[in-house]
C-alpha cells in the first residue's frame, strides 16, 4: 500500500496517521472483547448454519432480537470509516472503495471467528460474519461517499485544513524554480 505520495501534505499525513491510530485501537479493543476467555458452565453448539442465529434472534422478545443483532452489526462497523480512512484517498471510485473496505471487514470477521474457535468460552457463529460484514458496509455507505464529496468541496474551494490534497500541491511543487543540478566531486580511483 502507497501510504504516501508527492502530492501529500501535513494534513494528509495526519488524517492517516490518526485513521491508522483509529483503526489500531478498535481492533484491539474487538481482539479484547471477542478474544477473551469466559467462564461458562456451558456453551452452545457453534452455529454453521447462515440465518439460524438471526432466526432464533427474531423469535425472542423485540428489544432483546434488536439487541443481539445490533451487537453483530455494531461490532465492527466502525471499520467501515477507518479503513477508507487509514488509506487517505479523496478520488477513488466509490465503488470499488465499498468492495475493499466490505473484503477487508469481512476477512477480520473471518479471522476472529476462527480465533475463537481456541478460546474457552468463545462459539464460532456464522451470522457473526455475516452481521458484521453487514455493519462495515452499512457504516461505509452511511458515512465515506458523504465525507469525501465534502472535503473534495473543500479541496475545490480552497478552504480547510485538507485544501492542499490533490493537484493543487502538484502544480505549486512543479511551478517552483528548479535550480541547477547538483555535481558530484570527481574521486580517484585506487590502483
Amino acid at each position: 500500500m502507497d501510504v504516501r505520495h508527492s502530492s501529500d501534505g501535513p494534513a494528509v499525513i495526519r488524517f492517516r496517521a490518526a485513521g491508522l491510530a483509529l483503526l489500531l485501537a478498535h481492533l484491539l479493543f474487538v481482539g479484547w472483547l471477542t478474544l477473551r476467555p469466559l467462564d461458562v458452565p456451558w456453551t452452545t453448539a457453534a452455529n454453521l448454519r447462515p440465518f439460524a442465529g438471526i432466526r432464533a434472534d427474531l423469535a425472542l422478545a423485540p428489544a432483546e432480537a434488536a439487541r443481539r443483532i445490533g451487537e453483530g452489526l455494531l461490532l465492527l462497523a466502525p471499520l467501515g470509516i477507518l479503513l477508507p480512512m487509514a488509506g487517505g484517498r479523496l478520488r477513488v471510485s466509490p465503488w470499488a472503495s465499498l468492495a475493499r473496505t466490505v473484503a477487508a471487514g469481512a476477512l477480520i470477521s473471518m479471522a476472529i471467528e476462527l480465533a475463537q474457535t481456541g478460546v474457552p468460552g468463545q462459539v464460532v457463529d456464522v451470522d457473526s460474519l455475516l452481521l458484521n460484514t453487514a455493519g462495515v458496509a452499512l457504516a461505509h455507505l452511511l458515512v465515506v461517499p458523504l465525507s469525501r464529496a465534502r472535503l473534495r468541496r473543500g479541496n475545490r474551494a480552497g478552504a480547510g485544513d485538507l485544501s492542499r490534497i490533490g493537484n493543487g500541491l502538484r502544480t505549486f511543487r512543479s511551478e517552483a524554480p528548479q535550480g541547477s543540478p547538483p555535481t558530484i566531486t570527481r574521486v580517484g580511483v585506487a590502483p
